[in-house]
């Protein structure tokens, strides 16, 4: 069938998807939809619908194909109860500017405005006056306009800052038959620094005497990153990524400083505060990357501070920088390896130390039980560079123990395969085994790694059964502490010893993935993960490796104990 021939809006949908280079999309199927289901079917050979256990999780997975492939992760929900559980993963691409398009079966335009079967108003519910969920909202009322409708949401989510685009979809609408033709794939506009902006942060950069640069955000690619590396090279400038992009900047080379986010090392926290300058590019000088604002204080910081960011929008909303100026990251790196450096600059002492504090924090605190999480994190580096795979992708949730893999995990700059780190800066628990499915679907190639809390996973560990189905494998490792260990945390440094609400009940891990059709290991001693990990590695099928931990066990820097008697310590001072 070709595409101005007569065919269901439905079809329409599926061949304006493969028009934008779609090979695969994520959803839970719905009845709202039924006509873009058979549009999959009639173009099985070219594009796969992978049917997940959850709306959430099937956004999640959407939104880790936008950020692997810099263009919109697409996922298909139907309404009402499918849009809502959804909404973590918007909420997520909004957060992480990444790229992703939300399709929602509507109810029939025959019942709008009557609170039909899981009617909702997806204009009031997601547009962006509720501030964090979607960069547009539309809902297509006119068949023969659903292609124009496609191409401006691909537009929308890939210019300027990218985000998440909400397109609500009326079930008649889709099975109006129509012949209008889809339109050409979508390539983003980019904008490019402004010459003589540049010249002044070359200005500011000569004065300079404590430079730092901030790296983050997305749409960058791997030409971009490796302009990044010549600038700083160039100049001699330290880099530090932002929140959860530690995978912007080659984290051996020597100029490296560390990750700038929950976590960090407290030399590179007071060395962002002792900066008289600092170049954030791309990142959005988040609360997390600032440390809740304090690092580079708001609205008006110590340092000099110059903003590269590719939204207009964002520019000068939370900071009053000495330099703003937009640009794309695809274009903004590039521009700025062109500034001429001197023959030597004030600051080489400077980056220097800051390398040097990079590699004191790699070294481990003693372990306080008999499974050491640094040495994990260490034997998985030293086996995947051994076995050619330091191309892995990491993907992780949110709780305490990612900060083992932030700290102790060094990542290769971003290659030709896109990302090796996808991670929430949104804060979202279960994000990492959706994202570990759908990144091993996706790029079949590389080694998958979940990191995940024994909270965190099952909030979508529904999921390795879309693993099994699909033929993913990637490797899940569970460290099961049997808390909630952030909340936990807090408690003890706020209420010490008064504890509640915080306890996990858990399943037997190991079994629960067999269950699923995967390999599983039991890993209680650090001896053990080694062997265990390599087993998984060359096994023919997705494995879990359940990592058991002491409660005790609450950050790479502080047990339990230490953090309630410090708040006990703190409140008998008062």
């Amino acid at each position: 069938m070709t595409q101005n021939q007569s065919r269901p809006a439905g079809h329409a949908l599926v061949e304006a998807l493969l028009a934008q280079g779609v090979d695969t999309a994520f959803g839970v199927p719905g009845e709202s939809f039924l006509a873009v289901l058979d549009g999959f079917y009639e173009h099985r050979e070219r594009i796969r619908f992978v049917a997940c256990r959850q709306e959430g999780g099937a956004a999640f997975m959407a939104e880790a194909q936008g950020k692997l492939s810099g263009r919109p992760g697409i996922c298909f929900v139907t309404r009402g109860p499918g849009a809502t559980n959804a909404s973590i993963g918007l909420h997520t691409a909004f957060q992480d500017s990444t790229p992703m398009i939300l399709f929602v079966g509507q109810v029939g335009s025959d019942m709008r405005d009557r609170e039909a079967f899981q009617e909702v108003d997806y204009r009031a519910m997601f547009g962006p006056s509720t501030g964090a969920f979607a960069k547009w909202v539309a809902e297509v009322d006119r068949p023969e306009r659903l292609p124009e409708y496609v191409a401006r949401a691909f537009h929308v989510a890939m210019q300027g800052r990218p985000g998440p685009v909400v397109l609500a979809l009326p079930e008649d609408m889709l099975t109006t038959p129509i012949e209008v033709p889809v339109l050409p794939r979508v390539e983003p506009a980019l904008a490019w620094p402004a010459p003589g902006a540049l010249r002044q942060l070359r200005g500011l950069l000569l004065e300079a005497e404590r430079p730092f640069v901030i790296a983050g955000g997305s749409g960058w690619d791997a030409e971009a990153c490796k302009a990044l590396q010549r600038f700083a090279e160039n100049w001699q400038l330290p880099v530090g990524c932002a929140f959860r992009f530690q995978d912007l900047f080659d984290n051996r080379h020597p100029q490296y400083a560390g990750d700038v986010g929950i976590g960090i090392n407290p030399r590179l926290a007071q060395r962002i505060r002792d900066a008289d300058l600092v170049i954030a590019i791309g990142a959005r000088l988040g609360e997390m990357t600032t440390g809740g604002y304090t690092l580079i204080e708001a609205p008006r910081p110590r340092q000099k501070l110059v903003h590269l960011h590719a939204g207009a929008e964002e520019l000068g909303r939370v900071y009053a920088a000495d330099l703003l100026l937009q640009a794309s990251m695809a274009c903004a790196a590039k521009a700025l390896e062109t500034l001429a450096a001197p023959p030597s600059v004030a600051w080489a002492g400077w980056t220097a130390a800051a390398q040097a504090d990079y590699q004191a924090n790699l070294e481990p605190t003693p372990a306080a039980g008999p499974l050491d999480l640094a040495e994990v994190v260490k034997t998985m580096q030293r086996v995947l560079r051994e076995s050619g795979r330091e191309d892995a992708i990491f993907t992780n949730g949110a709780g305490n123990y990612s900060g083992w893999l932030h700290r102790y995990y060094q990542y290769p700059a971003l290659a030709a395969g896109g990302r090796s780190q996808l991670a929430p800066t949104s804060g979202a628990m279960g994000y990492g085994v959706p994202a570990a499915v759908a990144a091993s679907l996706l790029q079949p190639q590389r080694t998958v790694i979940n990191i995940a809390g024994d909270g965190d996973f099952l909030m979508t560990g529904q999921e390795l059964a879309t693993a099994t189905g699909y033929g993913a494998r990637p490797i899940v490792v569970v460290v099961d502490n049997g808390t909630y260990g952030t909340i936990r945390m807090h408690q003890e440094r706020e209420y010490p010893g008064r504890v509640s609400g915080s306890d996990l009940f858990n399943p037997d891990f190991a079994l629960l993935a067999r269950a699923y059709g995967w390999s599983s290991t039991l890993v209680a001693q650090t001896a053990e993960f080694e062997p265990a990990f390599r087993q998984a590695l060359d096994g023919p099928l997705p494995t879990l490796l359940h990592l058991k931990l002491d409660a005790e066990i609450s950050t790479s820097r502080a047990t339990l104990s230490g953090i309630r008697a410090a708040a006990l310590a703190r409140q008998a001072g008062r």
